[in-house]
């Protein structure tokens, strides 16, 4: 048996047989390897990659990194004026032609090895060369936040979980953008607000994203219902997190609440109800202007009443998860109207009212209307 060697002494063998186990046939590296494992007791696998990994080569010398001063900072500050303040990965390109154009009429004067630095530079150079005059050009503000952000933040957050059985009047509220297949320009939306505890659905059309326009719908639907809103949760559409829309709401008395960003079961009920209701009846064809925008009002007055009047809807009564599994159970389907008259929260007058209109609703010809308008 022979005996184990020190660290040092394995180095030294290892660099003593290394080029010859590399040079040899595979039956003799067996034969080295064998021996090498008994002299320095490394496991096989960990002799092998000894013995077989590559020799490491000296770094190469790195180009030293072009210096830019005051006077590129300085000439990149007027190349960025004259191209109205485009951002670097769109200003590098445009260097070569706008640099000879503003040396041609005397804006610019600079000399070889600058114009050189001014051509080479980088993008990402440039935006650190511009940074300070860009916060100046932006009245001392670093980053420029959204129009709705302050808004957004004043908003709390209401997730799926957090609903916990509310009252009757506590809505999600969503749009359905009617826009075809390019979304650009201005279009009608439908705006869908769906009660939580009730499942009571109203449908408004907007004919564009104003906000005057939008709180004009949520009034419109405030009337609609059958019971008194007590709040509204949106999702973090630009269109909702507006000052004058929240402002409102809450002026109102309205509790407002929204959803978290790319969470769309956060609103599921009214998700439900966009692709049930709005895009069933309506389908994916582009809406634009008045006209069309009265002709989707002439249709939800009927489907409003045709839907929560007579059109049974399912409500989860209990969600149990069972490793990877999940059960629900749900309620047995009624109308939504049925459970507004079966709650116990909802006002006796509010109750008889909505019963007066359900006797005097006919479903037959109420589907007839569906069809004609």
């Amino acid at each position: 048996m022979v005996g184990r060697i020190s660290m040092a002494t394995r180095s030294e063998l290892v660099g003593a047989i290394i080029e010859r186990y590399r040079s040899c046939s595979q039956s003799n590296k067996r034969q080295i390897l064998d021996e090498f494992v008994a002299v320095t007791g490394y496991h096989r696998k960990h002799a092998i990659r000894v013995l077989g990994r590559r020799e490491t080569k000296p770094p190469r010398n790195r180009r030293q990194a072009i210096r830019y001063g005051a006077d590129v900072r300085q000439a990149l500050v007027v190349l960025w004026e004259a191209s109205d303040r485009l951002c670097s990965k769109r200003l590098k390109p445009l260097i070569p032609v706008l640099l000879p154009a503003l040396e041609r009429h005397g804006r610019l004067d600079v000399g070889a090895e600058l114009r050189d630095k001014l051509l080479t530079v980088s993008a990402a150079t440039m935006d650190r060369l511009l940074s300070e005059v860009r916060v100046v050009a932006r009245g001392g503000q670093r980053r420029r936040a959204g129009m709705s952000s302050a808004v957004r933040g004043s908003v709390p957050i209401r997730t799926f979980g957090d609903w916990d059985d509310p009252l009757p009047g506590f809505v999600e509220v969503d749009f359905v953008a009617h826009s075809g297949t390019s979304s650009s320009g201005s279009f009608v939306q439908t705006m869908v607000l769906t009660d939580i505890a009730t499942g009571w659905t109203e449908c408004v059309p907007v004919r564009s994203r104003d906000s005057s326009l939008v709180v004009g719908a949520i009034r419109q639907a405030h009337q609609l219902f059958p019971f008194p809103l007590l709040g509204v949760d949106f999702d973090n559409d630009s269109a909702f997190m507006k000052e004058l829309v929240v402002c409102w709401c809450r002026s109102q008395g309205l509790e407002v609440t929204r959803s978290r960003a790319c969470r769309k079961n956060d609103q599921a009920w009214v998700e439900q109800k966009n692709g049930a209701i709005v895009r069933r009846l309506v389908g994916y064809g582009r809406f634009v202007g008045a006209e069309a925008t009265a002709s989707l009002a002439r249709l939800y007055d009927v489907v409003r009443l045709h839907g929560n009047l007579f059109q049974p809807s399912f409500k989860l009564r209990e969600r149990t998860r069972i490793g990877a599994r999940v059960i629900k159970r749900y309620h047995p389907p009624v109308p939504p109207a049925a459970r507004v008259l079966a709650h116990p929260n909802v006002a006796m007058a509010d109750k008889e009212r909505l019963s007066r209109v359900l006797d005097s609703e006919d479903p037959v010809m109420l589907f007839a209307a569906i069809r004609a308008a």
